[in-house]
């Protein structure tokens, strides 16, 4: 064998043994011990409950030859999850102690979705909560809190790693499934598991997802057929209409930031459709861009509601320690 021959077959052994280990590197969950793989780790516990929280799609491909998948290390995921976090998991921060991983996620494609949100982004999130629950929970109660994505992932959690550890389910105080349908095939296949019938029960599912009076049924592509809301004003699940007055306090963009806004958002539950209606928004400023989704609120879910959401978050915490 001739010096060059030996010399190909060293660099092929070496391209070998790199594929080999890329594609192991794919099938292993995030390493959670490291802290530059947390969006939140709280370090002073100074309440009796944990929130763990997963942000909504924070990622989109740039260009299409790009992975289905993004590296835990995306810039852009990185920022967005930030960004989020600042709307969505601050309404708990006086209840808890707020825990939220990093992890990756799927583009915004809709083409088997649910397959693809089973795979890696859920792998990294049950990674993550097993990782919390053994190195920081430390027997606490908590409450799981989520959008889109991350609360199509807390689907995938709760029906799973809770259904396999029902001495961590036990500790579960509620769990915020918000901009993603929980449907009642769900919950049949799932049946340890209840959803909120009024802003005191506790051991629950709370869910929505915020749209116009005029979306079609069906044109919003975070709902599913069949499923069930609450009403975040009266956290309950009848069609009664709360209106804006009784909404305790929005918050809303202005000059960059989210501030505080009296009155804004309404809530009426539409059983046929699943979802909550907001009559009282403004839906020529706040639709998304495309124009098929028109009216479709999902980047208003929490702002919307978001005093309301803390309120009943404390809320339920009590009624959980009163059953103790």
């Amino acid at each position: 064998m001739s010096a060059k021959q030996v010399v190909m077959i060293v660099v092929w052994a070496s391209l070998f043994s790199m594929m080999a280990t890329a594609r192991a590197d794919d099938n292993q969950a995030t390493d959670y011990s490291k802290p530059e793989h947390w969006l939140s780790l709280s370090v002073v516990i100074d309440k009796k409950v944990d929130v763990f929280y997963l942000y909504p799609t924070s990622w989109h491909k740039v260009s299409p030859d790009e992975p289905g998948i993004c590296s835990i290390e995306n810039p852009t995921m990185l920022a967005g999850a930030k960004v989020s976090y600042g709307k969505q998991a601050t309404a708990f921060a006086p209840v808890g102690n707020v825990y939220a991983p990093y992890y990756r996620q799927i583009d915004l494609s809709p083409v088997d979705r649910e397959k693809r949100v089973g795979g890696i982004p859920t792998q990294d999130a049950v990674a993550a909560f097993d990782y919390y629950i053994k190195h920081f929970n430390r027997g606490r109660p908590f409450i799981l809190a989520g959008h889109s994505q991350g609360s199509n992932v807390l689907c995938n959690l709760l029906a799973g790693y809770l259904k396999d550890h029902p001495e961590v389910y036990a500790r579960m105080i509620a769990a915020y499934v918000i901009g993603y349908s929980v449907t009642e095939s769900y919950l049949a296949a799932n049946p340890h598991l209840k959803f909120a019938a009024g802003p005191d029960d506790t051991g629950v599912i709370v869910s929505y997802n915020t749209e116009a009076p005029d979306v079609a049924a069906g044109t919003n592509p975070v709902t599913l057929p069949g499923g069930i809301a609450i009403n975040p004003i009266t956290w309950t699940r009848d069609e009664t209409p709360a209106p804006a007055a009784e909404n305790m306090g929005s918050i809303m963009p202005a000059g960059g930031v989210f501030v505080p806004v009296m009155n804004y958002a309404d809530a009426r539950v539409d059983k046929t459709k699943g979802v909550v209606i907001c009559s009282t928004a403004d839906e020529d400023k706040l639709s998304p861009p495309l124009a098929e989704l028109r009216g479709v609120y999902h980047s208003y879910d929490y702002p919307f509601y978001y005093y309301n959401i803390r309120q009943n978050a404390a809320n339920r915490v009590e009624h959980f320690w009163n059953k103790r």
